[in-house]
């Protein structure tokens, strides 16, 4: 079964790459289309024997699942240009999380799903959201879901929990990467710590704690609880950062689902 890719910015060079080196597919089988050639010709060198396709029509053509990696803007000229190609047997799936399961349906005759992979797939981790459209037969969720097992946790939510779930797994690990720098920029210029011995402690600390907060079995209250001692030096830490970050994630959330209803707004109407 081939597999196609129509878009191979970030995250869709991520999912190739991250599928071809866990082994989930070859490069043979994957056929892929950019608008900008020099991002294809990376890949094809790199991974020998991966189709670099001439147009969006062809990778249609010659897959039978498809992946959008594309922006919200570019959707309505592209399904526009693949439509007349797309038959009821193929399977197409978005990345984007504004693109509605309804509006593909309604442009398309096949099967449609949506997945909302992370950055932590890169190293075959991390939760990709999976939503799927009611033409999917549960042998094409089942075969969608083991494709995505390979590089993460897939997980099925509702559409209507797209963005929050999105703001969590996708956007997550920048916004924790922001407070993390802040972290180890502080501790430089406050205690005169080299950058790298910060930045490596802190790296490492961040791996440890998702480790403990997975496997490890632990909420993360229980782990505040097990770290913090009553009138203790991290106890006192927690007290500042309760009172600094009160309501700031609730503003995030607000201003990420105003983003996500204007880019609703531009495509889905």
């Amino acid at each position: 079964m081939n597999i196609g890719f129509i878009g191979t910015g970030s995250m869709g060079s991520i999912l190739i790459e991250s599928f071809i080196q866990t082994g989930a597919l070859s490069p043979e089988v994957i056929i892929a289309s950019n608008r900008t050639s020099g991002k294809i010709d990376r890949l094809a060198e790199q991974f020998n024997g991966l189709v670099k396709a001439n147009s969006n029509i062809e990778v249609v053509q010659l897959s039978q699942v498809i992946f959008l990696c594309i922006k919200p803007s570019e959707f309505k000229n592209v399904i526009s240009e693949i439509q007349p190609y797309v038959k009821p047997s193929h399977i197409i799936i978005s990345i984007t999380s504004p693109i509605t399961i309804a509006f593909l349906e309604d442009q398309l005759s096949s099967k449609i799903a949506k997945i909302i992979p992370s950055i932590t797939n890169y190293v075959m981790s991390g939760p990709t959201l999976c939503i799927f459209g009611e033409r999917m037969l549960q042998e094409d969720i089942l075969q969608i879901e083991n494709l995505m097992s390979f590089i993460s946790e897939p997980i099925r939510v509702s559409e209507k929990f797209t963005r929050i779930s999105s703001d969590i797994s996708s956007c997550g690990p920048a916004f924790f990467s922001l407070i993390l720098l802040k972290f180890i920029r502080a501790a430089v210029d406050e205690t005169g710590i080299p950058y790298s011995d910060a930045n490596r402690l802190a790296c490492e600390m961040l791996l440890g704690t998702g480790k403990l907060l997975t496997t490890g079995g632990f909420t993360p209250g229980e782990l505040q609880k097990r770290v913090s001692v009553p009138g203790g030096i991290t106890a006192e830490g927690l007290k500042l950062l309760d009172l600094k970050l009160d309501g700031v994630f609730n503003q995030l959330i607000h201003i990420t689902h105003a983003k996500f209803e204007e880019d609703m707004a531009k495509v889905n109407g």
